[in-house]
């Protein structure tokens, strides 16, 4: 799922493209920076505890059970209800992390927005510096800029929203790995997917490029 802007060549007319703008924007960036934060909570709430002062939790094991560390931990909710040991407790920590997750995704995918380059006023001068601009208006980087903002914006916190409930709800869902580790995985394999489409799709047998579009 994308949003493309039509884009016509400045110096040559009737040929154009489109400038694709993914609605996961920022990729799983989001929540690969959430998930260190919170292992950098955990790795201090264990430091704190074996220096005694537990102040940010207690851990048994590799379970932490109170403090701000045991609201940051996904508990095995689908696990929980299997063994028919589901509590409200379980209920609102699993809101917790799911919040957590989401509104941290958020935040990160904004800030990477802002410092990596992908704003719109970036992707304008990009756009600009190729001799690209929008069909019908004139070539202004302002305009260009304003168009850009009105999707990035959106899709910057649509895309983080969907990338933090997913990691989440595979977290609470009890999956065989991360969330994180699973999400990565799988844009790995879609990014292999896009550039074997972009880079060989005219090589292809007419049969495998019907199914690769």
């Amino acid at each position: 799922m994308k949003v493309e802007i039509p884009l016509s060549f400045g110096q040559v007319r009737g040929h154009g493209i489109r400038w694709p703008l993914a609605f996961i924007y920022t990729s799983n960036i989001p929540v690969i920076l959430v998930a260190a934060l919170i292992a950098n909570v955990q790795l201090w709430a264990r430091l704190l505890q074996n220096w005694g002062n537990p102040i940010l939790g207690r851990f048994v094991g590799n379970t932490p059970v109170s403090g701000i560390v045991s609201w940051l931990h996904a508990p095995n909710i689908i696990g929980n209800i299997i063994r028919g040991n589901f509590t409200f407790m379980d209920l609102a920590h699993g809101l917790t992390y799911m919040l957590f997750m989401i509104g941290g995704s958020v935040l990160f995918s904004w800030f990477w927005v802002q410092t990596a380059g992908m704003d719109a006023r970036s992707q304008a001068k990009n756009i600009m510096a190729s001799g690209l601009q929008i069909p019908g208006f004139r070539k202004d980087e302002r305009v260009l800029e304003r168009l850009l903002d009105r999707y990035i914006g959106p899709l910057t916190v649509m895309g983080a929203i969907a990338v933090g409930f997913m990691a989440a709800a595979a977290d609470l869902a009890g999956a065989l790995s991360y969330g994180t580790g699973i999400l990565l995985s799988v844009m790995i394999v879609y990014k292999l997917y896009e550039e074997i489409a972009q880079q060989h799709m005219m090589d292809m047998n007419p049969a495998l490029r019907k199914f690769i579009e």
